[in-house]
Formats: C-alpha cells, sequence, structure tokens
C-alpha cells in the first residue's frame, strides 16, 4: 500500500513539474511593489515591480473558462477590501487592477496608503507599495491570493532609473516612483514603460514572452502641445500596441494629454526615438488606462482619465491624420478626433470579455463601485 501512495506521490510531483512553464520556478516571488498589472496567455498575470526594476511572471492556475453573459456591479469594494484586510475603507488604496481574459476574474492591486493620498496630483504609485494581490471572482467573492509557493519567472528591466534621483515637481518623491507605470503584453512581447537611467529617462523596455534573454530599451521623446515643447523626461501613462496603415504602432497617452504614435518596429534597443504627436486631448489631466474594444464590428480604442471623461478615440482617425502637432495648442486641444463619454471617476479600465467594459469607479456617495459596462454604450 506504502508503494502504491509513494508512486501516485511521485507521479503527481512528476506531473506538477512537467506542468510548469518553461522558464518558471516555483516559490515566493519577491516582490516589493505590484506598480502594474497586466495579463499575459494561458492566464499568467504580469506584475510590474517598480521598486525592484523588474517585471513578474505569475502561473496561478486560473484557467477556468467563464462566459459573461450579464455582468452585475460589485458594490462598496473598498468596505469588502478592508473587511478582507482588518483595515477600515478610508485605509484601503488600489494600485491598478487587471482581468484574467480566461476566467474574468478581476484582480486588484492593493496596499493600506490612501491616507497618503494627500494631492489631485498624487498616485497610488507615489505613496505606498501594493504588497496585496486580491482577486474578485465572478461570483463577487473576494480573496486574498496567496504567494508564497507559486510558479513564476522574473525578467530584470535594464538600468531602472536610480532611486536616489528627485521628483521634478512632486516634493519629496523620488522619480523611482515611475520606475514601470503600465505594461502590456502583445505578440509574444511584453512592453513596459516608465524611466530609466539614460540622458533622456522616458524608456519603453521590449521583453520578451515567455521571459528569456534579450530584454531592450528604448528611449522616448514626445512633441507636448499644452507645454509647447519636445519631452523626454515624462513616461507613457497608458498605451497598446495597434496596427495602423499596416504598420504595428505603439499609442501612447501621456500627462496632459498628448496622444503619440510610434513605429514598433523601430523601437530598438539602447535607441532614442521621436513619437508622432497626433493629438492633445486636455490639460491637468492623467490618462489612466487604454484599452480596444469591439462594437458592431468596428474597433475602438476607448481611454480612461483621472480628471476629463472616457475618450473613444477610432483608429480609422489615427490613420486618416497625416499631419504632427510640433507647435503650442492654444486651448490644449487639437489632432484627432474623439468623442466623449460621462463616466463619473473611473479610476481603473479593462476589458471584460468581448461585450463588455469593467470599470473602478468612484460614484458621487464617495462609494467605490466595480461596475460592467456594454461595449454598445461606446
Amino acid at each position: 500500500m506504502k508503494k502504491v501512495l509513494l508512486l501516485a506521490l511521485a507521479t503527481g510531483l512528476a506531473g506538477a513539474a512537467q506542468a510548469e512553464k518553461p522558464g518558471f520556478k516555483t516559490g515566493r516571488p519577491e516582490i516589493l511593489s505590484m506598480s502594474a498589472l497586466g495579463f499575459a496567455p494561458e492566464g499568467v498575470l504580469l506584475v510590474g515591480d517598480g521598486k525592484s526594476g523588474a517585471v513578474f511572471a505569475l502561473d496561478l492556475g486560473d484557467t477556468t473558462p467563464r462566459e459573461l453573459k450579464d455582468p452585475k456591479p460589485v458594490t462598496d469594494v473598498e468596505a469588502k477590501l478592508a473587511a478582507l484586510l482588518g483595515a477600515t475603507p478610508a485605509d484601503v488604496l488600489v494600485h491598478d487592477m487587471a482581468t484574467n481574459p480566461i476566467s474574468k476574474n478581476v484582480y486588484l492591486a492593493v496596499s493600506r496608503g490612501r491616507a497618503g493620498m494627500s494631492s489631485q496630483w498624487l498616485l497610488p504609485n507615489d505613496v505606498a507599495d501594493a504588497s496585496v494581490l486580491v482577486r474578485i471572482d465572478g461570483d463577487a467573492r473576494f480573496s486574498v491570493v496567496d504567494l508564497a509557493s507559486v510558479p513564476f519567472a522574473r525578467a530584470a528591466l535594464p538600468n531602472p532609473i536610480d532611486p536616489g534621483k528627485k521628483h521634478a515637481w512632486k516634493e519629496g518623491l523620488t522619480q523611482r516612483v515611475d520606475t514601470i507605470v503600465h505594461l502590456s503584453h502583445a505578440n509574444g512581447v511584453v512592453w513596459v514603460s516608465g524611466l530609466s537611467n539614460e540622458e533622456f529617462a522616458a524608456t519603453l523596455w521590449r521583453v520578451p514572452y515567455p521571459f528569456a534573454a534579450g530584454v531592450t530599451a528604448t528611449t522616448l521623446e514626445n512633441y507636448h502641445g499644452a507645454h509647447g515643447k519636445y519631452e523626454t523626461d515624462a513616461p507613457i501613462r497608458a498605451f497598446v500596441q495597434y496596427p495602423i496603415a499596416g504598420r504595428s504602432e505603439i499609442l501612447a497617452a501621456y500627462l496632459c494629454t498628448p496622444l503619440v504614435t510610434f513605429d514598433a518596429g523601430a523601437l530598438q534597443d539602447k535607441k532614442h526615438v521621436r513619437g508622432r504627436t497626433v493629438a492633445e486631448f486636455g490639460s491637468g489631466n492623467y490618462p489612466v488606462d487604454m484599452i480596444v474594444y469591439k462594437n458592431e464590428g468596428r474597433e475602438k480604442i476607448l481611454i480612461a482619465n483621472s480628471n476629463l471623461p472616457l475618450m473613444i478615440v477610432d483608429p480609422k482617425d489615427i490613420e486618416a491624420f497625416k499631419g504632427e502637432i510640433t507647435s503650442e495648442v492654444p486651448g490644449y486641444t487639437a489632432g484627432v478626433h474623439y468623442e466623449v463619454r460621462s463616466s463619473g471617476s473611473v479610476q481603473q479600465l479593462d476589458n471584460y470579455g468581448d461585450a463588455h467594459v469593467v470599470a473602478l469607479q468612484r460614484l458621487m456617495s464617495g462609494r467605490l463601485d466595480l461596475t460592467p459596462y456594454s461595449v454598445r454604450r461606446f
């Protein structure tokens, strides 16, 4: 009987070992700050750790497909997080959100740092390090994801910005808070935006996935129409990779709020690339998230903002726009056409299957809800 049990145990362990993805190992990933979240294929969660200057891939085994026919809102997210973490709602701060495209489970990077949000210009990563990963499943159940022993891989970013470099305009902060601002997987590459130690600090790293040698870094420059100058020290805040006129482009939104296109093929290691500014969407605003969705067979780009409404951009309008903004813009808006939708205060945004998007949204009452919207609204 013992032999049978030992054989079964050995077989189970061998099966687990075989199931481990190439380049992954099982253990505790030493994540210092969950600065940005995203998803790679097969339900693998990507975590950008700005404090350590690395990207982690976590295989959480969350691969059971789930379809969403009529998703319901999850109300009072902060109260539910507080109850889960033994905190008060006033303590809880959500740093980022990502939805597993397979299971439709929603993941939140969370800290207890909300008391530090003393200015409209401060962002969650400015005041705290997110150390808790929370899953919200399709039945609105909240759980802390145990990372004590999970299959994971790690890719270090070359030359992330030094922690000792002072922030240019946020008093008391270092630029390290912007080491990793946003990440996204597309076509076997994890793109990571942030700041490096290069002379031109704004950087886009290209990380092959599955993780392997060959991480590259390209420094970036863009014309900021609201400021009337070229800039190289502001990181991309939100971006998507998208084909424009048959060429793969990075469509990037910056603080205050230019929309810039970069030829993805030109983003080579140790190169400096100047983007083409195709729009100015308004000053005094952080672009929060950018996603691609499809409505009635047409793909559109949806941008969530801190101080402006939701914006809808048609990629065909970007393709048709042949100009470039290279001078100061009176009134702060110019270039590619966009539509607006009222949104309340959307703090996070993601796709939620093919028929919905999901927003983490602050209501007028002050409550924070997780709200699904049909793409037909956009």
